[in-house]
């Protein structure tokens, strides 16, 4: 029986490296949005928003866990059966081939046009683009390239890792919760603040391990490891400084500065200290670099499984 643990890993895992998000499949994060977005819509107004969006976070987290939960122990007679729906979950889980796909989509539209790579930057970030300099939108697509490798391949195999496919799913609905209420604008300050602190502690220890990772396999360890410890903490974020440091230092380059985001200015500390020219060779490199981490978080919690 311990031969089979992994099959479901390796199958989901090999699927996302072939498909990716394929357009025409039905995927269950559109499901998490379309409810977090009636949630949303019903109950941010009047009194009590931060009590309304703690209940409605920790409702929607629960709720994933354990209807996946229920789904795979209704299966659990049936081996075959229970190994495809988790390598199908899996393969929903896992979004490190089309996240290279679409960084890759970017560099090479903007390399036709500066609108051109503005409106393909624009699928990927939260950030205004429309006045982005073509340095500017190259940097925003190395940024969210390493910011969610941690959110979209490490982090769903670390809750893969300590409670299975539930635990999987369920980080995606904390992920999407983040992304689409997790602001501290007027509108999410308060109903969405929940939801933001519930993803800097889902996400505390894989973006440190991303980090690490990447700067192991970077091919140049000594200056990812020096950008990690001098820049790591200072993102806004508490995470996302972590990977972005390190692809920073791989490079040699230098992400952060003062972007638009809803109509308004938010400042953000630089990280890196070479504010050269970003090319498509750097794209390249901080794919093959996404890669190796992918492999070796793969291999990691597949060891861990079978131990």
């Amino acid at each position: 029986m311990v031969a089979w643990l992994n099959l479901p890993l390796a199958s989901g895992w090999i699927a996302d490296r072939i498909l990716g998000d394929p357009s025409w499949l039905p995927h269950p994060v559109v499901a998490m949005g379309k409810g977090i977005s009636c949630a949303e819509r019903h109950l941010n107004k009047g009194r009590y928003r931060k009590a309304k969006g703690a209940i409605t976070a920790i409702g929607l987290i629960a709720l994933t866990y354990a209807s996946a939960w229920l789904i795979l122990h209704l299966l659990s007679d049936y081996m075959w059966a229970l190994i495809a729906v988790q390598a199908i979950l899996i393969f929903f889980c896992l979004a490190g081939t089309t996240l290279a796909n679409e960084v890759r989509m970017v560099f090479t539209a903007t390399d036709r046009s500066l609108d051109d790579g503005r409106r393909q930057v624009g699928r990927i970030v939260g950030r205004d683009t429309a006045r982005l300099s073509a340095q500017e939108v190259r940097t925003a697509a190395l940024e969210t390239l390493a910011e969610n490798l941690s959110d979209g391949v490490v982090a769903p195999l670390f809750w893969y890792a300590i409670v299975g496919v539930p635990g999987m799913l369920a980080y995606k609905m904390i992920n999407t919760l983040d992304s689409m209420i997790g602001y501290r604008n007027e509108r999410y300050a308060d109903f969405g603040c929940w939801s933001a602190r519930i993803d800097d502690i889902a996400n505390w220890i894989p973006a440190r391990i991303t980090a690490a990772l990447m700067a192991l396999l970077s091919g140049t360890p000594r200056a990812a490891w020096l950008s990690i410890h001098r820049y790591g903490k200072c993102h806004a974020s508490p995470n996302s400084g972590y990977p972005e440091a390190a692809l920073a230092g791989a490079l040699d380059c230098r992400f952060g500065g003062t972007h638009d985001y809803f109509g308004s200015p938010v400042y953000k500390p630089y990280i890196g200290s070479n504010p050269r020219e970003i090319t498509t060779t750097d794209c390249i490199k901080a794919i093959a670099i996404n890669r190796r981490v992918e492999i070796a978080s793969v291999l990691l919690v597949a060891l861990t499984r079978l131990i």
